[in-house]
């Protein structure tokens, strides 16, 4: 079992290395949410053209969640948000937590060996959030800082939110290159064998027991 830590953002770097799988980890502080392809595109073609962000990700937490906004009065207000899958953006991901120096990202599938790889480079994790867990994640919505790139849809655009005890969150990918994605799949694989094996015995018991 894990331990449970409050991370408070920014956060130091120290502060994710010492995060190990499986630990608990709650957010204060600000951080950064979206869920759009086009929007991780758009991040990409600044970055090569040398284009200044609407919003600052240096050493940011930044997270894969949708959202459900209302803008009135020109005021925007984030009701309840809720993860996304981060495997879409594994094209990415590398580019951006190298380049931005991320000390978080997360939603829900996780991200490849690649992404783990810059995670350990420069000192970030990636962290698990409850799917269909958004009563209990959007609880922890204080402020809604900033909003950038309104030419899109509401949950496409770059969100920043002051959140107080956002979570429970859990450690899946540490910031030394370790993924619970990776140690699952490696032992699913080293069953299937002895699983196909059960059931092609169970099958063979089931056609004998059946003949007259």
């Amino acid at each position: 079992m894990g331990q449970t830590y409050t991370l408070t953002f920014p956060v130091e770097e120290a502060d994710i290395r010492k995060l190990a799988l499986g630990d608990m980890v709650y957010l204060d502080g600000e951080i950064v949410m979206t869920a759009g392809l086009p929007t991780h595109q758009r991040i990409m073609k600044c970055l090569e053209g040398g284009t200044e962000l609407p919003t600052d990700l240096t050493n940011a937490g930044f997270f894969h969640l949708g959202s459900y906004n209302t803008e009135e009065n020109g005021a925007f207000d984030v009701l309840y948000l809720n993860p996304t899958t981060s495997t879409r953006f594994n094209p990415y991901m590398p580019t951006l937590i190298r380049a931005f120096g991320l000390r978080a990202v997360g939603g829900k599938g996780g991200l490849d060996s690649a992404c783990a790889q810059a995670m350990k480079e420069v000192g970030c994790v990636y962290l698990s959030f409850l799917g269909g867990g958004c009563t209990v994640l959007s609880e922890a919505i204080r402020e809604v800082v900033s909003v950038s790139w309104n030419d899109m849809i509401s949950h496409y655009r770059i969100v920043k939110l002051r959140v107080e005890q956002l979570g429970p969150l859990t450690v899946a990918i540490d910031a030394h290159g370790n993924s619970l994605y990776d140690t699952l799949q490696a032992k699913a694989e080293q069953a299937m064998p002895g699983i196909l094996d059960d059931l092609r015995a169970a099958r063979a018991a089931s056609a004998s027991t059946d003949k007259p």
